[in-house]
């Protein structure tokens, strides 16, 4: 009998181990496809102001960089050190600042893939790893210069570490450490990511795996928490920093049920009927569900595991509930914050395509065709030169570069925020302006407590002799419309500067040429 049992233990123990590499290998190539389609044009759009702030940031020195952090952007902090080292190898072009973001996506298809088919199998793990490739949010995030697809790669990671959890007959030690690691470095990263203790712990009620799996994952939880604390502190202190949200209509309908997650409405109404399909499909069958909440272990032993739909419900509700609930009290919501939920709605939109072909054989490639016809142009929009909130600080940089002569001076229109300034047209491309005399300027951002430039107005300018030998002046102003009011001209006008040749017109910056 032992003898008998001996081989079939082998076939499923080698059965086990051809699954998982080819779990493994499949996630392996989607993610290098989304890191492909990610990375591809990701140079073209200028950078804007977000993305000023990190470069900025990560340009300063490291005891600058801390200075600034103790004043601002401390909730930004580990992703400007980690890309402060990064550009110090691979430069400041576009390309090299985003392409960290398009590995991160790379790393969270990979890891939605091994999730669905954790908890679906492999067809809906191909479909779910296709969708997050392709889905807005994603292609988005992975061609910008900030934190937001980093927190979706480790919000993935974390749900995949704790699936592993679950579905393991006996938990090493080391798994928790890992668990409490990536939530704690995580929420470092992106302080948004700690929600995920939250739906965590919704997942493990649905679960019910007991006392086994609840109590190390209280403790991992409880020890990240506490070893986060000081980021929320600071984070608290540094509140006022986005109290500008509170002046702005965050919450609409647009922005919750379309920019979350699929920038137009045409690909949020085909996305929505797919999450809405596999969720009502997933409520229909609750009773076959609630029996089949289980996996078979590698031990043959059934493990209670979250359902896909609960799983990916989950996801997408609870930390949008929390900050939109949130942001009434405090303001802490706008769409890109939400950008770690994406993955979720990859997965549900997948096991939504899948259960249509209970309908009709035909139906999820008709579906899916639909989908993917409304993505590519938003995909092509966003490689545009003006995508990014319609900055054109390359634009103006190649312009003065065109026409500027060295010793001529430049003065930037200051009368609109700091992150949508100018002078940001200098700092981030700065080629153009190179043998310029950036007459105003203050504080350069890398001695400031704040990450960008301070600067004079033209009279103090004048007093603290700035113009003293300038003959020429290029006046460089925001013009989309907002600002059209010629900052700074008549005081260079008192100072004896006229006009001289053309106005130059960029897509959003006048730049106007000036001789005494």
């Amino acid at each position: 009998m032992v003898l008998a049992q001996a081989p079939r233990s082998s076939v499923l123990r080698f059965t086990l181990s051809v699954a998982v590499t080819s779990r493994w290998k499949v996630a392996a190539a989607l993610g290098t496809l989304a890191i492909l389609l990610a990375a591809e044009g990701s140079w073209i759009p200028s950078l804007w102001g977000d993305e000023a702030a990190s470069l900025l940031s990560a340009e300063r020195p490291v005891p600058s960089l801390f200075r600034m952090l103790g004043h601002v952007d401390a909730v930004h902090g580990t992703y400007y050190l980690g890309l402060h080292w990064w550009i110090r190898v691979f430069g400041t072009s576009p390309f090299a600042l985003r392409f960290p973001s398009a590995v991160a996506v790379g790393f969270a298809v990979a890891g939605t893939v091994a999730i669905a088919w954790r908890l679906a199998g492999r067809r809906v793990a191909v479909i779910a790893g296709l969708v997050c490739a392709v889905l807005p949010r994603v292609t988005y995030m992975g061609e910008e210069a900030r934190s937001y697809a980093f927190s979706a790669a480790f919000a993935v990671w974390l749900t995949v570490v704790l699936l592993e959890i679950l579905a393991r007959p006996r938990v090493r030690r080391r798994w928790w450490v890992v668990y409490g690691i990536l939530l704690t470095a995580g929420t470092y990263l992106f302080l948004y990511v700690a929600l995920f203790a939250v739906v965590h712990a919704v997942l493990l009620l649905v679960a019910r795996p007991g006392r086994r799996v609840l109590v190390p994952w209280a403790i991992a939880a409880g020890a990240a928490a506490v070893a986060s604390f000081p980021l929320v502190v600071v984070a608290f202190l540094e509140r006022r920093q986005i109290a500008y949200l509170a002046t702005t209509n965050q919450i609409t309908g647009n922005a919750v049920f379309s920019t979350l997650w699929f920038s137009t409405w045409t690909v949020a109404v085909v996305g929505w009927g797919l999450i809405l399909f596999a969720l009502g499909g997933a409520w229909r069958e609750r009773g076959r569900a609630a029996s089949a909440g289980t996996h078979q272990g590698a031990a043959g032993i059934d493990r209670p595991l979250p359902s896909l739909a609960a799983t990916g419900a989950a996801w997408l509700a609870i930390p949008t509930i929390i900050l939109v609930g949130g942001h009434s009290i405090t303001p802490d919501f706008t769409p890109r914050y939400l950008s770690f939920c994406a993955p979720a709605a990859a997965l549900v939109i997948a096991l939504g395509l899948t259960r249509l072909s209970r309908v009709r054989r035909w139906a999820p490639l008709v579906a899916g065709t639909i989908l993917l016809a409304a993505i590519v142009p938003v995909y092509a929009a966003q490689r545009t030169p003006y995508a990014k909130n319609g900055s054109d600080w390359a634009e103006v940089s190649s312009t003065i570069g065109a026409n500027a002569r060295p010793g001529d001076g430049v003065v930037f229109d200051e009368s609109t925020k700091p992150s949508k300034r100018p002078r940001l047209a200098m700092l981030t491309y700065p080629a153009g302006f190179r043998g310029l005399v950036d007459v105003a300027v203050r504080t350069p951002f890398a001695s400031s407590r704040t990450w960008h430039d301070s600067a004079m107005t033209v009279p103090q300018a004048e007093r603290a002799g700035r113009f003293d030998g300038i003959r020429h002046v290029w006046l460089i102003e925001l013009a989309d419309g907002a600002t059209v009011d010629s900052y700074g001209r008549a005081d260079l006008e008192h100072l004896g500067y006229q006009e001289v040749g053309r106005t130059l017109v960029t897509h959003a910056s006048r730049i106007t040429e000036l001789a005494r």
